[in-house]
């Protein structure tokens, strides 16, 4: 499956040559934009896989569109611009910004600095995913572990009897671990 791509450059011609060199390497160009306001617009729209945004832009300049893509949908961002000063590369400096490529653009960079940017956006979103898994797993287990002590204190059991009972009711009454922990933090709430 293609790779969806937004280009936002207020330069046209630079925009097109960007835009041949990437379909040339086989990646779908979903929008280009021509301000920071369009690029807010087009990335809502698509939803890209990554966005290249550069800074020097008419309405909304590139860094302020790639907060607020940030803030509302966490899309990467490699950054396109001609500066390659301190301040700019600071400011640039955004979680969702996975990238920083100063112009003059070319094949022989472009390429490997959009390849490395998909490949670091993906790896993010799979660590994102393992966070959540992770930290639902931590709350199940909380809800289990307070189900658990409500049977050790309200029917003086060890920890192991305890567990051994939740573990039965959740065979007995083919429901997870969990909602028979919750079923029981309700009834001796």
């Amino acid at each position: 499956m293609k790779k969806k791509i937004l280009i936002a450059e207020d330069e046209s011609i630079i925009r097109m040559d960007i835009k041949l060199m990437l379909q040339d390497h086989g990646y779908e160009i979903v929008g280009e934009a021509g301000d920071g306001d369009r690029a807010i617009e087009l990335a809502f729209l698509h939803k890209p896989d990554l966005i290249l945004m550069d800074i020097k832009m008419p309405k909304i300049n590139g860094l302020q569109a790639s907060k607020i893509i940030a803030n509302q949908l966490d899309l990467p961002i490699l950054i396109i611009t001609a500066y390659s000063q301190k301040e700019f590369v600071e400011k640039a400096q955004q979680d969702n910004i996975v990238g920083y490529l100063v112009k003059p653009i070319s094949e022989a960079n472009l390429i490997p600095a959009v390849e490395i940017a998909l490949h670091q956006s993906d790896k993010a979103k799979r660590l994102k995913q393992q966070v959540n898994v992770a930290q639902q797993e931590v709350e199940k287990r909380k809800i289990i572990e307070r189900a658990k002590g409500l049977l050790m204190q309200a029917e003086k059991l060890t920890e192991q009897e305890a567990y051994k009972r939740l573990r039965e009711s959740s065979m007995s009454s083919k429901m997870t671990m969990e909602s028979v922990a919750k079923e029981i933090i309700l009834q001796y709430k």
